[in-house]
């Protein structure tokens, strides 16, 4: 009798589901090409800093959302990233990312979206096609974004720390991860097969 294996299956979104970063693709979609030129000239020191290893990622992207985005009507907010997520991240998608999604889905394996990206905009996508979606929320205060993130950036050790708060990992048989980037290295260590950017050929 054969018992098919319970399987676990994690995705980084940003480079990997995707051939882009989404997190500028969203800026530029809310606010306009200018005005994210515009934001980027103004923020080039704090870009400075980290590529020079001297802040580290979570505090330069919070740098940057809060730039972006500190002050916005949440709502507004939200139906904007729908709004994307419907329109523009399809165009960004890799088309060989989508179906080995849906090769594991009709097998019955659970899919995860593990995203340093804010869930704002990747969750809609991720509803969309029956995923679960562990990414980065943002802070809001009397419906209007703070800046700040709730709770930290998803990103290196903290998506595995969202990944054990979701899943008991005891329950699958097999855990299958796919990354690209060295924030992804420790969600990776935690897989059976270790999946690094192969949907770039």
């Amino acid at each position: 009798m054969n018992v098919k294996k319970k399987r676990l299956v994690l995705f980084d979104f940003d480079g990997t589901i995707t051939s882009r970063d989404t997190l500028a693709a969203m800026m530029i979609y809310y606010h306009g090409t200018f005005r994210y030129r515009a934001g980027l000239a103004i923020l080039a020191p704090v870009l400075a800093l980290y590529v020079r290893k001297l802040i580290p990622n979570w505090r330069a992207k919070q740098i940057m959302m809060s730039w972006f985005f500190r002050g916005e009507d949440i709502s507004k907010f939200n139906q904007k990233c729908i709004d994307f997520s419907r329109t523009v991240i399809p165009k960004l998608v890799r088309p060989k990312a989508i179906d080995m999604i849906r090769h594991y889905r009709s097998t019955g394996a659970t899919v995860a979206v593990v995203s340093a990206s804010a869930e704002n905009w990747v969750k809609p996508w991720c509803d969309e096609h029956q995923l679960v979606c562990l990414a980065t929320r943002l802070e809001t205060k009397n419906n209007v974004i703070t800046g700040r993130f709730k709770g930290k950036n998803c990103h290196g050790p903290e998506k595995v720390c969202r990944i054990t708060e979701e899943f008991n990992l005891h329950d699958f048989d097999e855990i299958i991860a796919y990354g690209d980037t060295a924030g992804d290295r420790e969600m990776l260590a935690l897989a059976h097969q270790k999946h690094y950017r192969p949907f770039r050929n």
